[in-house]
């Protein structure tokens, strides 16, 4: 039998090419990707293939992105570390190995569109993988279209193109200067997260310079499963270390006087051994660096949270966070900006702030119900609550000294009544009493109008407003058939007030001080100081107002001694110390007038003053 040798089966090009197609893609991580296939444009402030070990932290951000386990990656920056480049790398190896449609948002409309010319257009049309993939006459300013996905571009102040089509990458850049929530629509972060619901591997990325607590990065951040600082190695003790603003050191004003030259001579000290730490050992530092959680909530994941400051910048010298610092020191508007540029940190206006133990140390000698010997005004506040009342009596002299006589809670009207009529001692044993209090009818209006009416003599109704110029203003009762009826009203700005309070709280024990009464206690010094000042963004600006330091705090005495203070007002307090001053004017005209001392008898004098009484 004659044998044939088979022929090898050669696979026709057509279904080699086939496989090639269906074979998956073997994917890679971002920062493998990105070194791999990136080059950065000219304009760029060290142009050429991407190169990791230029900015070693923003490895574990970019791979994050890789992880299945992670749907959030929340980047809280200082400017100029790199973050938006490890966003758009993130996009570039979306668009590379696993399509899907993306959206970027950025503050406003014209910046996503500079960003596409300058940034995004350029980084397309250097890759080759992605021009191959780039559909150019399909693509509009703000929809760039590829073979197999769309990344539409928008600004945070278009709800509509927001909220417009589903897409499974999200990517926003510096949030914090996204427009806040409107009557109408939800803030824009908000917003553009729900296009993401229908995807079960959705990816979200924000990243931002922060600039209050307030504001959607930080609020990120503080809401994520697990937040990473970046540890570097001391080139010295080799403990890893977290850089920190207050570690980096310069000589005295003294030694050194010029600010320029103290800032040139700035070094790290570590402040783990106190060795020096210059410039120089920063690039290996960032190398050999690591980021570790310093909070965790869960043992996988979902959002993750990146927070590190300007100091690990491979771009800015310690000389240089040095010299900003002095510059902005005395500024607050510019060290609001050194906070949240430099050191990635919230603004606070520490200005304002205030604790029990600052109350507890404005205690004089004077004990409770005793007057201080400057007493020229004496007012009170009372907070109406729904089961009693909270009532406080405070002494007022020159230039807005002032201090609480005594505080106390009332379970009905009639004893708020018998305290502000109490009889109240001056040293030099002169009675006085309560020249006026201010009640609150804001709550059971009608009963506080119709107190006040029957105690027209030292009560008048306040209630709260924020729209004044003035910290007051006197309006009038209209009530048709009310005893109440055209009497004063008083409407208080309590912020203005709680700011004055604030303010005068931080003075040393004397002249313009707020001050009490010795043996004071301490739940009124905790409810007297707990608010906070914050700043919020609204509508685009920046709003100062004043909250709760803790959700279920009591603030009844603050309130209290808003409407004291808003009293001493409505009587004039800040002219008190003129009333001195035309006392001693008017003796000092008598004695030019009359030099000579009038020995006449005081029949006689009755007579001259009133010679006119015929």
């Amino acid at each position: 039998m004659k044998k044939y040798r088979q022929k090898p089966y050669v696979v026709p090009p057509w279904i080699h090419k086939a496989v090639q197609v269906l074979r998956p893609v073997e994917r890679v991580p971002v920062s493998k990707w990105a070194e791999a296939n990136r080059v950065l444009p000219d304009s760029n402030s060290i142009p050429g293939p991407w190169r990791n070990s230029v900015t070693p932290y923003l490895v574990e951000i970019m791979d994050a992105f890789s992880d299945e386990m992670v749907e959030e990656i929340i980047f809280v920056k200082p400017t100029q570390v790199g973050g938006t480049s490890a966003m758009e790398n993130m996009l570039a190896s979306a668009i590379a190995q696993d399509p899907a449609p993306a959206m970027c948002v950025y503050p406003s409309d014209d910046l996503a569109e500079r960003t596409v010319e300058s940034k995004l257009d350029p980084m397309i049309k250097s890759c080759k993988i992605l021009a191959a993939k780039y559909r150019i006459n399909d693509s509009k300013k703000l929809a760039l279209k590829f073979t197999d996905m769309v990344v539409y571009l928008t600004g945070a102040n278009s709800p509509a193109d927001l909220a417009s089509t589903n897409i499974r990458y999200l990517f926003m850049d510096e949030v914090d200067k996204f427009p806040g929530a409107s009557k109408k629509e939800a803030d824009p972060v908000s917003l553009a997260k729900e296009r993401t619901k229908t995807f079960f591997n959705r990816k979200i990325f924000m990243a931002s310079t922060p600039t209050l607590k307030t504001g959607h990065i930080w609020k990120a951040k503080e809401a994520a499963d697990v937040e990473k600082h970046y540890f570097v190695p001391c080139p010295h003790c080799g403990a890893f270390i977290e850089l920190k603003f207050a570690q980096i050191k310069w000589p005295s004003k003294e030694d050194v006087p010029e600010s320029a030259d103290r800032a040139e001579m700035a070094t790290y000290v570590c402040q783990e051994c106190g060795c020096v730490i210059t410039d120089q050992d920063k690039g290996k530092m960032l190398a050999a660096g690591r980021w570790k959680p310093v909070r965790q909530k869960t043992q996988h994941p979902k959002s993750v949270a990146f927070w590190m400051n300007t100091l690990y910048s491979p771009f800015t010298r310690f000389s240089d966070i040095a010299r900003e610092f002095m510059r902005s020191k005395d500024d607050p508007e510019l060290l609001h900006n050194f906070a949240n540029s430099w050191l990635a940190e919230p603004w606070e206006d520490t200005k304002l702030k205030t604790n029990a133990e600052m109350v507890m140390e404005r205690q004089t000698e004077t004990p409770e119900w005793t007057l201080p010997p400057w007493t020229k005004l004496v007012t009170g506040g009372i907070d109406v609550q729904e089961n009693c009342l909270y009532w406080t009596i405070r002494a007022w002299g020159d230039y807005m000294t002032s201090q609480n006589i005594s505080h106390g809670q009332a379970l009905s009207v009639g004893e708020v009544e018998r305290i502000m009529n109490t009889e109240l001692t001056m040293p030099n044993g002169e009675k006085v009493m309560v020249n006026l209090a201010l009640m609150d009818s804001g709550d059971q209006t009608e009963d506080v109008y119709e107190f006040c009416a029957l105690n027209s003599d030292w009560a008048l109704p306040c209630k709260g407003t924020t729209t004044m110029l003035s910290h007051y203003r006197l309006s009038t009762v209209n009530k048709a058939g009310s005893r109440a009826n055209g009497m004063t009203l008083v409407l208080v700005d309590g912020g203005k007030y709680k700011d004055q309070i604030a303010a005068r709280m931080r003075k040393e024990n004397g002249t313009g001080a707020w001050m009490v009464y010795q043996g004071c206690d301490l739940d009124y010094a905790e409810q007297v100081t707990a608010e906070h000042k914050i700043t919020e963004r609204s509508g685009g600006k920046e709003v100062q107002r004043w909250v709760l330091k803790t959700s279920h705090a009591d603030n009844h005495y603050l309130d209290c001694e808003v409407y004291a203070a808003a009293a001493a007002d409505v009587l004039g307090v800040r002219n008190l110390y003129l009333q001195n001053r035309v006392e001693e004017n008017a003796q000092e005209v008598k004695k030019r007038a009359d030099p000579k001392p009038d020995t006449r008898p005081q029949e006689e004098n009755w007579i001259k003053d009133n010679d006119n009484w015929i």
